[in-house]
């Protein structure tokens, strides 16, 4: 069984800070049409509205064809789920009923938008692809299986489950895909996606995609990874080249909330999205607004799926444009027309700068991200500033023409 691969690997989670880990792939195909794929999933990226390969689609998508284990860590919103869903597509084979491929994601927010892409690329091929989630029915949900899903995509705790049950058979899985993985073999998931991992054949490749790989992440993959294909930018390439970054100082806490009023205007421009650091917030700062009459949204992890799924149908749809939220949705989301983000609590974590500010601009697209800050967050974000090797300026008067 595969479990010896991982069970060091738990146990290693504490690393030298000092360790660098340099890619060791660089070949480049600068052409869908040069990748060897099969014609009905080329009519499908095409259809989709891709027509070059992105820099990690030029590097990545091989490897996964080839079967290799591979790392890729690429800046927010450059493609990396359209990545791993061509490689993986390439290599199902369609006349086998049972899962071959399993993509696990942190929320289900994401899961649900990897089906989607999944769905879109690979629509002349037919493939069967399904969302394996919590809040959804079980016994629906392991009828769906039992009758044959080729590519799963699914949160680590509903996708163990569905293993146990005997509904998810995993004698073909051939590739075991994490998106987010930093935050999938960080602390909270670690032992779900052990879990998972154990029930696998031995034989699984590996892959692991996202914006940012701390060192003690990279440090754990060489337990459970064989000679692993790594595709690395180096973080100070990492900044978002197209966003415009911006402080405003408020002096005290309680000023945030005027201070956001009056940004209000331009916030509806296009669209916005605000993040706090935590649930209680979300809801404090969703009724100010409302008892202000100024219209928004909010959305966390204690909302059951229905409520979830609804909210980000309408924030996508642009029926609401200002979105109040967590770190939840701070990865992987993308809804297009985002081209402002609010920090109005600074993130925790400096890995998560990257992933909620990257909900603007991506894809190349222009946008902006203010932070609020109190006298205490400063040193916080000179922090932010060093370790992306950015500048946040004070942000101007006209902001509202950057937009």
């Amino acid at each position: 069984m595969s479990e010896d691969r991982f069970d060091d690997a738990k146990k290693t989670i504490m690393s030298e800070d000092g360790m660098t880990v340099e890619t060791n792939y660089n070949e480049v195909i600068e052409s869908f049409d040069d990748m060897g794929l099969k014609e009905d999933l080329l009519r499908g990226i095409y259809s989709y509205g891709f027509e070059k390969p992105s820099a990690i689609q030029q590097r990545a998508i091989k490897p996964l064809i080839l079967m290799r284990d591979t790392i890729a860590q690429a800046q927010s919103g450059t493609g990396k789920t359209a990545t791993f869903t061509i490689g993986l597509l390439q290599n199902i084979d369609l006349s086998n009923r049972d899962c071959q491929a399993l993509i696990l994601a942190p929320t289900r927010e994401l899961a649900t938008q990897i089906v989607k892409v999944v769905t879109a690329i690979g629509d002349y091929m037919g493939v069967s692809t399904m969302a394996c989630i919590g809040g959804t029915n079980v016994r629906q949900d392991m009828d769906k299986l039992r009758a044959g899903v080729q590519l799963v995509v699914g949160t680590p705790g509903r996708v163990f489950d569905m293993i146990n049950r005997r509904a998810l058979a995993v004698d073909y899985i051939h590739y075991f895909c994490l998106d987010e993985a930093d935050e999938m073999l960080s602390r909270g998931f670690k032992d779900q996606i052990y879990d998972v991992f154990q029930k696998l054949p031995p034989s699984v490749h590996v892959g692991l995609f996202s914006a940012t790989m701390p060192a003690d992440v990279l440090e754990l993959t060489s337990k459970f990874m064989r000679d692993p294909i790594r595709i690395l930018v180096k973080r100070d390439e990492l900044t978002l080249d197209g966003i415009k970054q911006f402080y405003v100082m408020v002096e005290r806490e309680e000023w945030k909330l005027d201070t956001l009023c009056d940004l209000y205007e331009t916030l509806t421009i296009t669209q916005a999205m605000i993040f706090v650091n935590t649930r209680r917030k979300v809801e404090w700062l969703t009724e100010k607004m409302h008892g202000r009459d100024f219209t928004c949204s909010a959305i966390h992890a204690d909302l059951d799926q229905k409520e979830r799924e609804l909210i980000m149908r309408e924030f996508r749809s642009g029926a609401s444009r200002v979105l109040i939220t967590t770190d939840v949705l701070a990865r992987g989301i993308d809804v297009q027309q985002v081209s402002l983000v609010i920090n109005y609590d600074l993130p925790t974590n400096r890995e998560n700068y990257i992933h909620r500010i990257g909900r603007g601009g991506r894809f190349g697209r222009k946008g902006v991200a203010i932070n609020f800050l109190t006298s205490e967050d400063v040193r916080t974000l000179r922090e932010i500033e060093q370790f992306y090797n950015t500048q946040i300026e004070e942000m101007p008067m006209n902001v509202a023409d950057l937009i």
